[in-house]
């Protein structure tokens, strides 16, 4: 019965880069869409908990004072690089590896680690400091568990879990929906969700454009 249902959550986690078919394309946009709009909701909760541990989230960062249709692009074009990066890493590693568990934990692993070379090299080239020590856009060098003063360990362990929470569960179960879909209901159910995103973007964009 175990190894059944190993298999049974092995075959749910496979076939779901298909980067020649339109199936695939029109995810990754409904992704990116999606997870612009889910990533600011989620980014509140995260800074609550930063706040409150490290003290470390400006009382002007715009995550207190955003509308909830603001879109964080950042979490969308994440999105879009674990489906392009991850997820074809993610299913060689569920094909290759005998047990469900140790596959989420590999996966895992190279998420981490790829989120703390990526947050460090990306600091290192345009996040030095001025002349009096400022960092322009983030300061990790006064927490316990940074990278060359740019990482931090543990903003790379949550970004490694959702990631992986990420190609485990949101991005298959996303496709799985449309796979039940008649090919015209899922584009337009498609159309519909990107009419709606459309219209968070003027809402946010068009007051910017006349302030």
């Amino acid at each position: 019965m175990a190894k059944n249902s190993n298999n049974t959550i092995r075959n749910e986690e496979l076939g779901y880069f298909k980067p020649r078919t339109w199936f695939f394309w029109r995810t990754l946009i409904l992704c990116l869409a999606l997870f612009s709009i889910v990533g600011h909701w989620c980014e509140l909760p995260y800074c609550l908990l930063m706040n409150h541990h490290f003290g470390i989230v400006a009382d002007s960062y715009a995550v207190w004072h955003d509308p909830w249709y603001v879109p964080y692009w950042v979490y969308g074009i994440g999105a879009v690089v674990m489906t392009l990066v991850i997820e074809p890493i993610k299913e060689g590693i569920v094909r290759r590896r005998k047990t469900i568990w140790g596959a989420l934990l590999e996966t895992f692993v190279i998420c981490f680690v790829l989120a703390a070379v990526l947050e460090t090299v990306i600091g290192l080239i345009i996040n030095q400091p001025n002349e009096h020590g400022q960092y322009p856009y983030w300061d990790n060098s006064v927490l316990p568990g940074n990278i060359f003063n740019q990482g931090w360990v543990v903003n790379d362990f949550f970004i490694g879990l959702l990631a992986v929470i990420y190609v485990w569960l949101f991005y298959p179960v996303i496709c799985r929906i449309f796979m039940h879909m008649k090919p015209r209901t899922a584009n337009i159910v498609f159309v519909i969700l990107m009419v709606l995103f459309a219209i968070a973007c003027i809402a946010t964009y068009v007051p910017m454009i006349g302030a």
